[in-house]
Formats: C-alpha cells, sequence, structure tokens
C-alpha cells in the first residue's frame, strides 16, 4: 500500500496516544474523520509546512510549473526537519506544465526529494502513466463535464491499474449547501464512474451544510488552498478537521442504527 492510499485508510482510523516506554514521544489522540484533509501550499518553507501539519492537516500538495528546477530542493530538507512530529504526513506534487522536459529520471528525482504522489491532468502526456517508480502514486485530476456519455469516458480511466487515486475537479458553479439532489446526481455519476479513490477541491469557507452535501459525493480525501495568511489557513483547518470528525460519528452512528 503507497502512502497515498494509507492516508486515505488512516484518516478513517482512531491513533491512539502514547510512546513506547519511558522515553517514548506522547502524541494526543487523534479522531477518525470522514475524509483525510490535503492543505495545498503556495511555497516550501519548513515553517509553513510544521505549523500546517500542527494545526491537522494528514498531507500536503505543491504545484510545480515544470520551469524552476530549484524550487523543489527545499522539500527533503523541510520534510526531515518536521518528520519527527509527524512520519506520516503525506506529500503531493501537482504537475501543471513543462511536459516536453520531463522523463522517468524526473519522476525519480520528485521520490527523492520526498514526493509521495503525482498530480496530473487530462492533457498531460499519456506516457507519464507507463513511468512506475516505486513508492511514488499518480493521481489524475478529473474535471466535470456536460453530457450523458462524460461518464462512460471517464470510466476508460479505470483501465490503467497504474492510477493509485483521482483528483475530482469539479468547481462547483453554486455554493456546496445549495447544491440539489438532482446536481448532486450528475456529480455521483462521474464520481461512481472512475471508482479510484477521490479527493476534492473544496472552499476555504465550507460550512456544516456543505460538509453534509460533501459527505454524499464520497470522497477519501479534500484538498484546501492555502491562503496568505497562515492564521486564518490554520484556523479553517481546524474547522474543517472537526467537520470531518462530525460527519465521521454521525455516520457511524446511524450505521448502528440501522443494525441494532
Amino acid at each position: 500500500m503507497g502512502k497515498l492510499v494509507d492516508m486515505f485508510s488512516q484518516a478513517r482510523r482512531t491513533q491512539n496516544s502514547g510512546g513506547m516506554g519511558f522515553l517514548g514521544k506522547s502524541k494526543a489522540e487523534t479522531k477518525p474523520r470522514a475524509a483525510a484533509l490535503v492543505v495545498e501550499l503556495p511555497t516550501i518553507e519548513a515553517g509553513t509546512i510544521e505549523s500546517t501539519l500542527k494545526a491537522g492537516a494528514d498531507g500536503l500538495l505543491f504545484r510545480w510549473d515544470g520551469k524552476n528546477s530549484d524550487a523543489l530542493a527545499p522539500l527533503n530538507d523541510a520534510a526531515e526537519a518536521v518528520k519527527k512530529d509527524n512520519e506520516s504526513a503525506t506529500y503531493g506534487l501537482q504537475l501543471a506544465g513543462g511536459w516536453e522536459a520531463l522523463e522517468r529520471t524526473h519522476f525519480e528525482e520528485f521520490k527523492e526529494a520526498g514526493i509521495h504522489y503525482i498530480l496530473l491532468p487530462l492533457n498531460a502526456p499519456a506516457r507519464f502513466l507507463s513511468m512506475k517508480v516505486k513508492d511514488l502514486e499518480l493521481v489524475v485530476t478529473v474535471p466535470m463535464r456536460d453530457g450523458e456519455l462524460y461518464p462512460n469516458f471517464i470510466r476508460n480511466l479505470t483501465a490503467f491499474d497504474q492510477i493509485a487515486a483521482v483528483q475530482l475537479d469539479f468547481k462547483f458553479d453554486e455554493s456546496l449547501s445549495d447544491l440539489s439532489i438532482e446536481d448532486i446526481l450528475h456529480y455521483r455519476a462521474v464520481r461512481e464512474a472512475v471508482r479510484f479513490p477521490a479527493m476534492l477541491d473544496i472552499p476555504e469557507d465550507l460550512s456544516d451544510e456543505g460538509a453534509h452535501t460533501l459527505a454524499a459525493l464520497g470522497v477519501q480525501a479534500v484538498v484546501l488552498q492555502a491562503g496568505a495568511n497562515a492564521d486564518k489557513t490554520e484556523e479553517q483547518i481546524k474547522h474543517i478537521r472537526e467537520l470531518l470528525e462530525q460527519i465521521f460519528q454521525e455516520e457511524k452512528d446511524k450505521t448502528h442504527m440501522m443494525q441494532s
């Protein structure tokens, strides 16, 4: 099981507190959540990475346009600096360009820099799907498009077993809390078609109502884009994590009621 897929499963499990022996470092108990929480950071800085993880993020996502090869250099050192506090943190890299220059050696360098998964858009070269690098997973972005046949078209992604997950790039036209049952059925048709574990971008002002709508889509992770204000971002992380914990508990209670 890769680091990314492991993050999905760990989110729904209670992480017990405690350490190893008298010298073990104790950690606070982590409650299970309906989905893992990934935060997209604009820069790679040890201080920002540490504060974001401490606020409650399960993983971090960085963006690279393929132009500055030195931009990823600080990641490995930054990841090592906070590893003692969060060994399970998962790091992803969204590739936004520079396709023609990327080869297998670059993917190996991504892994060596501390990246666990690569996020690819649909217009990325298909050859990337065959660049298997051990412990480096591939995630493909799935946009929402009109048309009754679109779910059938996007279902073809399931033919590629190199894909570990998908990112649902739905770009909701209206607030999550305002979506109707009919609206959610269109999104759910695409989500069911791809079958892979799914990540979904969420708004920074996610409400309780929006979080419950989110639960209807059946995703394994949510992605929050960090803002310019670090303190505000940390507050958003804590708020969203609490919502995810609440939804998990409600789902658990509902299951118990149905079984009793």
